[in-house]
């Protein structure tokens, strides 16, 4: 199996899922609320690690990649469209 940039990213996400699903198990089982929140703790931390990942990966390919290799779903956009999204994007990622 490759370790294409996309694998790494759901590599990541399947990770993600075992630790929810870790909490889930937790939460049956009973188990103490201290070390229910301290995984809690670690998928946010997980899932901002993925959206710094996927971000950084937006703002190399389609923001400062415009007009070379870029992704097949980029629509073209002026420099201040680029702008507008990344801005729209980070509000929406660091609330």
């Amino acid at each position: 199996m490759s370790d294409s940039p996309t694998n790494k990213l759901n590599t990541r996400v399947k990770r993600i899922a075992g630790q929810v699903a870790g909490i889930e198990r937790m939460l049956e089982e009973k188990r103490y609320c201290v070390d229910i929140l301290n995984q809690i703790s670690a998928v946010r931390s997980a899932l901002d690690a993925l959206g710094v990942e996927l971000l950084t990966r937006h703002l190399e390919n389609c923001v400062l990649g415009q007009g070379d290799k870029q992704h097949d779903q980029a629509k073209p956009m002026s420099q201040q469209q680029l702008l507008d999204e990344v801005k729209t994007a980070l509000s929406r990622f660091l609330k």
